[in-house]
């Protein structure tokens, strides 16, 4: 009971104003009766409010509810179930001890609550690092009826969460492409162009069959004419290759580029399923970290968000020639191979280049890498100050350096997308679905 038991601050407010009728009583005597009387006062009613608010051994419960997952990138909704057992209403603070990532050491709630009622408190958070969150105790600090005296309780509801990649993202391409709605996110409408065919069956000719199609060894041994049937093509593969190296660990809207290009990878190869195609993921830095072979079978997205869920940066510079000889060696149909890097300098990507166009030379390489929008504000902001005039100079340079490099990549037949973080997922989805409507791959 003494480690539950507080006093409202209008406890110590009377308490002062008695200490100041004291003081005033030694010019007045006739005052002194009066600051007593009202000190005795305030002793009954603290009595008072603490026996009805210690009267009931469990006056008051709560509970939290919540997924055993949260999607980073996106608002997660905490339901805390608050019920008053007093008889009578009460005016309760909640303090939810969330986990430490958030940094928020001011969270509170405050609510009333009728008499024998239940209440619902529903608050939402936005993670913006993967890996696992614990939820601690909840505190509900509750007053009683005179508002004097507070009681704590305190209810155990340890429980740890893990941040996932942005499935919910993930979910809502997901039901956009199932439904042919994906324009609602911004994706682009392409027209179909051309006719690629994939190998279905052999079966016997009817009038109207192409007789450039006609098989001419089963219609041997078959002695019949024989013609191959062919179906659209669909079982393409897709890899997404995710760089993990330095140049990653860049902040932008409080998570890292890893961290976006780790939601755009899972949108990506949702919607590749969705689309009858091969999902596979690479990651990699110095040395490769993870392969996921390209499959469609229904655990294969399970497969490619826990993979997701553990990638960190080590702050090391990736080695794209070992990239090339891990792919070279593992992938050996022609796929579409959708590189999440980025590139600060002409530089850096021209050291990269002769890798870049091995892997190109075997397969359909697109290289997403993005702009710096922070610079871009810089370049748009009018200089004020010859200091001012220097830094916009220099950021209008880093600025066409980044236009430089899609010149330099289309130039070595490489494709490219470069993007602003908050527009990867769609500029990706937009040019895969581009290159797959118009058989690129």
């Amino acid at each position: 009971m003494i480690k539950s038991f507080y006093l409202n601050k209008i406890v110590y407010y009377i308490a002062g104003s008695a200490a100041v009728v004291f003081v005033l009583s030694y010019f007045f005597p006739v005052l002194f009766r009066v600051g007593g009387l009202i000190l005795l006062l305030l002793a009954v009613a603290v009595v008072i409010d603490a026996l009805l608010v210690y009267g009931k051994r469990e006056g008051f419960f709560a509970k939290r509810i919540t997924t055993d997952r949260f999607s980073i990138g996106d608002d997660n909704k905490v339901l805390l179930t608050l019920e008053n057992k007093y008889p009578f209403p009460v005016n309760a603070s909640i303090i939810d001890e969330i986990p430490v990532q958030f940094q928020d050491r001011k969270w509170l709630k405050k609510v009333r609550i009728a008499g024998n009622e239940k209440h619902d408190l529903e608050y939402l958070l936005k993670p913006t690092t993967r890996g696992e969150y614990v939820f601690d105790n909840i505190n509900v600090y509750v007053r009683g009826p005179l508002q004097l005296v507070m009681r704590r309780y305190t209810f155990p509801e340890q429980e740890v969460i893990k941040v996932y990649p942005s499935y919910v993202q993930m979910r809502r391409y997901q039901l956009l492409a199932v439904s042919n709605r994906l324009q609602e996110a911004g994706v682009k409408r392409v027209r179909r162009l051309g006719h690629s065919m994939e190998f279905e069956q052999i079966k016997e000719y009817v009038r109207g069959d192409d007789y450039r199609t006609i098989n001419w060894k089963a219609t041997a041994r078959k002695d019949a004419l024989m013609v191959n049937n062919y179906t659209d093509e669909r079982s393409q593969q897709i890899y997404c290759l995710i760089n993990k190296g330095r140049v990653m660990k860049m902040p932008f809207g409080g998570m890292t580029l890893l961290d976006h290009a780790i939601n755009a990878s899972l949108v990506l190869s949702n919607v590749a399923l969705v689309k009858q195609d091969k999902a596979g993921l690479i990651t990699f830095a110095e040395n490769l970290d993870t392969f996921v072979m390209a499959d469609k079978k229904p655990t294969q997205m399970n497969t490619v968000l826990e993979t997701l869920y553990k990638q960190q940066t080590r702050f090391l510079e990736p080695d794209f020639e070992k990239l090339f000889s891990v792919i070279r060696n593992r992938i050996t149909n022609r796929s579409l191979l959708i590189l999440f890097t980025n590139f600060e300098s002409l530089e850096s990507l021209q050291r990269e280049m002769p890798a870049l166009k091995k892997i190109a030379h075997y397969h359909l390489l697109l290289i997403v890498f993005f702009e710096n929008t922070e610079l871009k504000s810089l370049v748009d902001k009018k200089a004020g100050s010859l200091e001012e005039i220097y830094i916009k100079t220099i950021a209008e340079k880093f600025a066409y350096e980044k236009r430089l490099m899609v010149k330099e990549l289309h130039k070595n037949g490489i494709l490219s997308i470069l993007t602003a973080p908050e527009n990867l997922t769609v500029n990706t989805v937009n040019k895969y679905l581009e290159l797959k409507t118009r058989m690129s791959i």
